[in-house]
C-alpha cells in the first residue's frame, strides 16, 4: 500500500531531505510522484538527476504516471463525486453537480453571483453524501475580502427550511439527524486572506498541509475555493511587458490547484473577473481574465449573468464531456434555488 511507503524508503532521500520536502509541502509520496524535478531541486536543494530518480521511484510506489487502459480509467473515475449547488437546474447543467478532481471556474461581472455560489458550495460540501454533499471540510483563499460568515449562517438556516419542507431536491428528509448548527458549519470552513499573488500561491501549499492533517478525520478537506483567482495578478502585473511573467505564475498556480484536486479527491472552485472588449462587434464582449492559461486548465467554465431581481443565468462555456447550455437559478436569502 502507498500509505506504508515513507520518504526514507525512496532512493536518494535521507532524513534531512525528507524534512526539507515536508517543509516545502510534499507531505505524501503521491505529492512527490506528481511533482516536476525542478520543484524538488528548489524545495530540497537536490541535483536534478537525484530529483528525477526520487520522482520515478515515487511514481512506482504510488502507482501513477504509467499507461492505463480505458476500462481502468473508467473504474477509477467512479470515485469522482458530484457536489450539489442547491439548484437542480444548475446541477443539471453541470451533469449532476460540481465535480471532484477537477477545477470549475465561475466568471462574470460584479453581482452575477460568483461569491454567492462559493458560499453555498462551502455549506453544501459539509452535508452527507446522501444529501449530495461531500461530508468534508472547506478551505477558502479569499483575495478580495468577500467571505462573510453571516452569509454562511443565512444559507444554513435556508437548509433548515428546506429540510423541514422535505424538499425533494435534497434527496431525503432530515431523519438521519444532520446537525444544521451554523456554528458547526463555520468551524469546518478554513479561511485565509491572500494579500498578494505570491501569498495566494503559497496558500495552496498551506491548504495541502491542512488537507494532510485532516485526511483521516471525520471531515477531510473536500473543497478548495479561490475567490477570486485573478484579482491580485490583474492588479500587480500591469502592461504588456509583464504579461509573460504573469501568465507563467498563473499557470503554475492553476496546476497546483488541479494537483490538489486530484490528490484529495476534492472539488476546486475558482471565481474569475471579466473584462470588456469594446472592439467586439458581434456576440458578448465580456471575456474572463487569464486568457488561454486559465481557459485550458479549468475543467469546467461557467459564465454567469445577471437577470431580473434574484434570477441569474449560468452558461456552460467549456467542458470535456458536457454540451454547452444554460440554466436559470435564483439567489435568495436562504441560498441558491431554482
Amino acid at each position: 500500500m502507498v500509505e506504508k511507503v515513507s520518504f526514507e524508503d525512496l532512493p536518494g532521500v535521507g532524513p534531512a531531505t525528507a524534512e526539507k520536502l515536508k517543509e516545502a509541502g510534499f507531505t505524501t509520496v503521491e505529492a512527490i510522484a506528481v511533482a516536476s524535478p525542478g520543484e524538488l531541486v528548489t524545495a530540497a536543494d537536490l541535483g536534478e538527476s537525484t530529483a528525477s530518480k526520487i520522482i520515478i521511484a515515487a511514481r512506482k510506489a504510488a502507482d501513477v504516471g504509467g499507461f492505463e487502459t480505458g476500462d481502468v480509467v473508467l473504474e477509477r473515475r467512479k470515485s469522482i463525486q458530484k457536489l450539489t449547488t442547491g439548484s437542480s437546474e444548475l446541477d443539471r447543467l453541470l451533469g449532476g453537480g460540481v465535480e471532484t478532481q477537477s477545477i470549475t471556474e465561475f466568471y462574470g461581472e460584479f453581482g452575477s453571483g460568483k461569491t454567492q455560489i462559493a458560499h453555498q458550495l462551502a455549506v453544501n460540501t459539509q452535508l452527507p453524501n446522501e444529501y449530495n454533499g461531500l461530508n468534508g471540510s472547506v478551505v477558502i483563499i479569499d483575495t478580495e475580502s468577500t467571505f462573510r460568515p453571516e452569509r454562511i449562517t443565512h444559507m444554513v438556516e435556508g437548509l433548515k427550511e428546506r429540510f423541514e419542507e422535505n424538499d425533494s431536491d435534497l434527496g431525503a428528509d432530515n431523519d438521519d439527524g444532520v446537525d444544521l448548527n451554523p456554528s458547526q458549519f463555520l468551524k469546518r470552513i478554513h479561511v485565509a486572506r491572500a494579500y498578494n499573488s505570491n501569498h495566494q500561491i503559497l496558500l495552496v501549499e498551506a491548504a495541502s498541509k491542512l488537507a494532510e492533517e485532516l485526511k483521516d478525520t471525520e471531515y477531510p478537506v473536500r473543497l478548495l475555493v479561490v475567490d477570486s483567482l485573478t484579482a491580485h495578478f490583474r492588479a500587480e502585473y500591469v502592461g504588456r511587458g509583464t504579461l509573460a511573467d504573469r501568465q507563467q505564475r498563473l499557470n503554475k498556480h492553476m496546476h497546483d490547484l488541479i494537483r490538489f484536486a486530484g490528490l484529495n479527491n476534492a472539488t476546486v472552485v475558482v471565481t474569475n473577473q471579466v473584462m470588456s472588449k469594446p472592439d467586439a462587434f458581434f456576440g458578448d464582449p465580456t471575456k474572463p481574465i487569464g486568457g488561454h492559461i486559465v481557459g485550458h486548465t479549468a475543467t469546467f467554465r461557467v459564465y454567469l449573468r445577471k437577470s431580473k431581481g434574484e434570477k441569474r443565468i449560468a452558461r456552460l462555456v467549456d467542458s470535456p464531456s458536457l454540451p454547452e447550455g444554460e440554466a436559470i437559478f435564483s439567489i435568495t436569502t436562504g441560498g441558491l434555488r431554482d
